[in-house]
């Protein structure tokens, strides 16, 4: 599933091509309260996508596991930083489209999903706060309330649970997944199955700085690459290829390049380690 810099990598881009752009066409859904309207603003919260019209509605997507939103100019291009690019993907739309947005510019946006779990609500812009999904979140990993006190009193709240379990919840800390939760744990030199209670007020400050950054770096590498995960413009993002411990089992930690990287389970998620870096300690059982 994509997580929040991939998410954040696809509004930025969606961002550059959408605002200010008239909704004209929507096939594959009811169009009664989006058609006509403009995008004035493209935002995220955690892992949702939020586009807010000038009609007072807002358009939300969740891509789930296979979802992707690409935008092609009306000349066939695709949309990078506010010029056209060459094409990056292969012709839409294709048997995974599930929706196509038809803009008065001659741009369209494709919403496509192979598995069928993304979903697509037209909301009040009014009420997107008071959504489900979106009032259970936590902070955003960049927003002030995500302070070092916030997250000590949520490790403490959740005293038993292994701490990968704790920043993995979407209702402490919005938009981290698998993959940058076991990159942030990794450079905060914490074992993923150390339970909240367990940790010290510095450990506290080194776990909050590495999500921090680690989630940064995600953006700026724009995501991670897997089977299903293109950015706005049919691209990829090579954060992998950065990755420190993500995906790199067996091979050398880049700290300790004399211990291999491990993967076990916690919390019943594959989870990537280096043993020298991150001691589980006796004071602690393993959670599984």
């Amino acid at each position: 599933m994509p997580e929040g810099p991939e998410v954040e990598t696809i509004r930025q881009g969606l961002e550059l091509g959408l605002v200010g752009q008239q909704i004209v066409t929507v096939d594959g859904m009811s169009d009664r309260m989006v058609a006509g309207a403009r995008v004035t603003h493209v935002t995220r919260r955690g892992k949702v996508l939020i586009w807010t019209l000038d009609n007072e509605h807002s358009l939300m997507f969740h891509l789930k596991m296979t979802g992707q939103m690409v935008l092609v100019k009306a000349d066939g291009e695709r949309f990078a930083g506010g010029h056209p690019t060459s094409s990056m993907a292969e012709a839409l739309p294709d048997r995974s489209t599930r929706v196509v947005f038809g803009f008065a510019s001659g741009d369209q946006l494709y919403f496509n999903d192979q598995r069928k779990f993304g979903w697509i609500k037209v909301v009040p812009t009014a009420e997107v706060e008071l959504d489900t999904l979106v009032a259970r979140m936590g902070p955003e990993v960049t927003a002030p309330e995500f302070s070092v006190a916030y997250l000590a009193a949520r490790l403490a709240r959740h005293k038993g649970a292994p701490v990968k379990a704790i920043i993995l919840d979407q209702s402490v800390v919005a938009g981290v997944g698998n993959i940058y939760a076991d990159e942030s744990l990794h450079l905060a030199r914490l074992h993923p199955a150390r339970v909240g209670g367990s940790l010290t007020p510095a450990e506290a400050r080194r776990l909050h700085a590495a999500i921090r950054e680690i989630m940064a770096l995600g953006i700026e590498h724009g995501g991670t690459s897997f089977a299903h995960y293109v950015n706005s413009l049919g691209g990829k993002g090579d954060y992998l290829e950065h990755a420190r411990v993500f995906r790199r089992q067996g091979r050398p930690c880049p700290v300790h390049p004399d211990t291999l990287i491990q993967k076990l389970r916690v919390a019943g998620r594959g989870t990537h380690i280096c043993p020298r870096c991150q001691k589980l300690g006796r004071s602690v059982g393993q959670a599984t």
